[in-house]
């Protein structure tokens, strides 16, 4: 079992920063790749990031790539979503969540593959 908090949301312009932290419960969070998901009103909830169990293998949408970094410190069970250049777009929940894989290259875009969800946190973006 994992239990998820994430922390770092917020109301931000358009063109500012956002760090996004999500702590993990338990001894085994290197046994889990971590994904960053976004859900906005009235749309489906996407993957923006993922990152696999040892941090070397990352996904991003194309919809992000060159403005979110994912990373992660095992050694504080937490992964981080750094959010730069925000869009209005972006406006939305985020979650983060934990892949319980074997495979340690997996940093995978299927929520289908994620075993535990935080709570989520909100991001806003005003233009």
């Amino acid at each position: 079992q994992v239990q998820l908090v994430e922390s770092g949301g917020g109301l931000v312009q358009a063109g500012g920063s956002l760090r996004l932290s999500c702590a993990a419960s338990g001894r085994t969070f290197s046994g889990y790749a971590m994904g960053w998901f976004r859900q906005a009103p009235g749309k489906e909830r996407e993957c923006v990031a993922a990152i696999s169990r040892i941090g070397d293998t990352t996904y991003y949408a194309d919809s992000v790539k060159g403005r979110f970094t994912v990373s992660r410190d095992n050694t504080k069970n937490t992964v981080f979503l750094q959010m730069n250049t925000l869009k209005p777009e972006d406006t939305a929940v985020y979650y983060c969540a934990a892949d319980r894989t074997l495979d340690y290259t997996r940093a995978s875009d299927d929520q289908n593959k994620y075993n535990y969800w935080g709570q989520g946190t909100q991001v806003t973006v005003s233009s």
